[in-house]
């Protein structure tokens, strides 16, 4: 576009600092898988000891503020590790892009198929803080029993949505959309729009007339009976 302002020259040096970061992740942190073309901002946050559990695939970015964390709390102290038996816990496929102040805390398994968009400020928890013993400390007691979430390809996740899978599995299918602060606790199928808390069945694609329509009593019992199953 004509006439539009130059860039700040400090923004080079930003995008500097981000390819210096990922180089050093790369080189020196023992991911399960970094794939090529990663992006990944100084403000990130990765712990060492946690990135054997991590998986990143090619294209991936991840913004400014996003903490991508494994919970090891269910492994006993004396457990030695074993690289060649790690199985990872956050599967970032091809092409995701994670936009500001994201949180992963992956005790089990949360996985992203390709293509994914996250919004800002959201929250993907397989676990939760156990505290039903009054007598101790909520963060003494441990998490509560492990689920696993998958979001599928091509998924648009909006702005503060909160995924919570804590028992069983939660997958999120292809080609869907989710609306800004959703709290999301149960699946949904390919083609969905959902939005609410807790998150609803809003529309689905059909196929036949190739539009999104409103979702039908027939639409939301299908997605009941996957989030049963």
């Amino acid at each position: 576009m004509r006439c539009v302002p130059h860039d700040d020259p400090l923004s080079y040096f930003f995008a500097v600092a981000r390819k210096l970061n990922t180089l050093w992740l790369r080189t020196t942190y023992p991911f399960a898988r970094f794939g090529r073309n990663v992006n990944i901002h100084p403000s990130c946050t990765i712990l060492r000891p946690a990135s054997p559990w991590i998986s990143l695939a090619d294209d991936v970015y991840l913004c400014p503020g996003n903490w991508l964390n494994v919970v090891l709390w269910g492994h006993p102290d004396d457990e030695p590790y074993r690289p060649e038996g790690v199985v990872p816990k956050i599967i970032i496929g091809r092409g995701c892009n994670f936009n500001r102040l994201n949180t992963i805390a992956a005790a089990n398994r949360i996985e992203f198929e390709e293509d994914v968009l996250v919004g800002q400020m959201c929250i993907f928890l397989d676990q939760n803080h156990e505290y039903r013993d009054p007598s101790k400390s909520v963060p003494s007691q441990g998490v509560t029993s492990w689920g696993s979430l998958k979001i599928g390809r091509n998924t648009w996740i909006g702005h503060a949505c909160t995924f919570l899978a804590t028992k069983g599995e939660v997958t999120i299918g292809h080609h869907c959309v989710v609306g800004a602060n959703s709290l999301v606790t149960r699946s949904f199928p390919p083609y969905s729009v959902i939005a609410g808390n807790p998150a609803r069945l809003i529309k689905r694609y059909d196929p036949e007339s190739k539009r999104w329509v409103r979702a039908t009593e027939e639409h939301a019992d299908e997605a009941a009976n996957i989030a049963q199953t």
